[in-house]
């Protein structure tokens, strides 16, 4: 619909002070980058790069600096069979990037690309943004890409339409990468955004207490306890959500967080170099908690734990809103 390739059947889109629902596509002054590239592999990287700026009719001055000025000369002239993905990649960005469009559209541009690639590129378009400080519609569904890259960030999801027939999507949250971090609306956005991701525990609020019955039980502080009285969680059940970042196993958190305080068991260990992942099980709850590489254990060791409850949110069972 941005683009001009769907009708839009509800309201106005504006890109600065003009109207655009029925403005031709061509005319919208809209670049797009494409997951698979979309570029011609029986040309030179110059000619991809200038070649919507010759439709539009520019001086060949003009293509010439406008394309010189994205990329080195030798680079141009080498054709697409010779590339890397990546360098194919780049290019489908520099052809966008020398039309000097109002709006930029990129649709999972890193998908093809292995995760190497994947790192350096996100820095290069974060470059990119900065220097042409366009406005920049970014489609991933990699939740670090939407992380590192976004002044605010839309998490759409999909579910049933009225009929049960077919899939609508619907936005469950937007802005920016710090609040949908620190301020989930709902379960679906905590447990997308985060790298492991956020852990979900079932519970019953038990005086100050947050229990499961079998072996998981930790105390509360006294305002978050208060705030699920008020609201009438005594005694019910609820989702605790906590990250594994907030989970530690080192002597002054132990020390810190004594009343929420765990032992579990190890199931899976991973040593990522400065911290390392450790898959616990509890009763019959398993959640993960990323400690410093020098707590790492053995699958089937023991370790205590302790949770920054006040880090932590709580989620309706049934709506999975977070209250």
């Amino acid at each position: 619909m941005i683009v001009g390739l769907e009708e839009i059947t509800e309201s106005d889109f504006y890109i600065d002070d003009d109207l655009m629902n029925d403005v031709a596509p061509k005319d919208r002054d809209i670049a797009m980058v494409f997951q698979n590239y979309a570029l011609y592999p029986h040309m030179t990287v110059y000619d991809n790069m200038a070649f919507g700026l010759k439709l539009r009719k520019y001086d060949k001055p003009d293509i010439d600096l406008r394309v010189c000025e994205a990329a080195d000369i030798d680079f141009l002239q080498r054709k697409l069979v010779d590339l890397s993905g990546g360098h194919r990649q780049w290019v489908a960005m520099g052809r966008a990037i020398v039309r000097d469009a109002k709006v930029f559209l990129m649709d999972e541009p890193l998908s093809n690309l292995d995760a190497k690639l994947r790192v350096s590129m996100r820095a290069e378009i974060a470059k990119i943004h900065r220097r042409i400080g366009a406005t920049t519609i970014y489609v991933t569904h990699d939740q670090t890409e939407a992380m590192t890259l976004a002044d605010r960030i839309v998490i759409m999801s999909a579910t049933k339409n009225a009929a049960g027939t077919g899939t609508i999507g619907r936005i469950e949250q937007v802005g920016t990468p710090q609040e949908l971090y620190n301020e989930p609306a709902n379960k679906f956005v905590a447990g997308f955004i985060g790298s492991p991701v956020k852990n979900f525990i079932e519970v019953t609020l038990d005086g100050d207490r947050l229990t499961d019955g079998r072996g998981f039980d930790i105390a509360i502080p006294q305002g978050k306890r208060k705030m699920l009285d008020e609201l009438g969680y005594q005694g019910k059940k609820l989702t605790f959500g906590i990250r594994p970042e907030d989970i530690s196993s080192d002597l002054i958190s132990r020390e810190s967080y004594s009343e929420a305080k765990i032992r579990a068991e190890v199931v899976i260990s991973e040593l990522l170099g400065s911290d390392s992942i450790l898959y616990c099980k509890l009763g019959d709850q398993e959640f993960s908690a990323r400690v410093s590489a020098t707590d790492y254990l053995a699958p089937g060791s023991t370790v205590d734990l302790a949770i920054n409850v006040s880090k932590g949110h709580f989620f309706d069972i049934e709506m999975g809103k977070r209250i």
